[in-house]
């Protein structure tokens, strides 16, 4: 079998209370876990306060300590 170069995804393992920000797409922006089932999480956003459920996706994942959050445009 032939070697590739294959980029791997996993669900990411989100909990309730996590503060987090995505970078791009139509959910970019900062929100925090307000629940999780098998198949959705919702987010709630820090300064509207506004609630959404979606379908639970991946996402290439990166940790960063001593962020502003929410953060400034």
């Amino acid at each position: 079998m032939a070697e590739h170069n294959v980029a791997i995804f996993k669900l990411y393992p989100f909990f309730e209370g996590q503060k987090i920000n995505i970078e791009d797409g139509p959910r970019k922006g900062d929100w925090e876990v307000v629940g999780i089932s098998d198949r959705k999480v919702k987010l709630r956003c820090p300064i509207s306060h506004r609630e959404f459920e979606w379908n639970r996706f991946c996402y290439f994942m990166q940790e960063r300590e001593g962020i502003q959050w929410p953060q400034d445009d």
